[in-house]
């Protein structure tokens, strides 16, 4: 399975996990250099797939004509 085809859930799972690593703190500057790289992969499939969500949601609205831009909260 390609990371593409990744779910967003299966692919914030990854993402977590690789977070969870990191913030071990022992491990060798090598591996946490791929870790970042696959995270921030990771990060990107999750947000191409929430904007695409997010367009079709106002696809949808439009259509029933109630159409409101809405933004996805992101935490702090």
């Amino acid at each position: 399975m390609s990371k593409e085809e990744l779910s967003f859930e299966e692919a914030m799972s990854k993402l977590e996990e690789i977070v969870q690593k990191l913030e071990e703190g022992d491990v060798p500057l090598e591996k946490a250099i791929t870790y970042y790289q696959e995270g921030m992969n990771l990060s990107k499939i999750c947000n191409d797939k929430l904007n695409n969500v997010q367009e079709k949601m106002a696809q949808i609205m439009n259509e029933q004509g109630e159409f409101e831009l809405f933004e996805v909260q992101e935490e702090d």
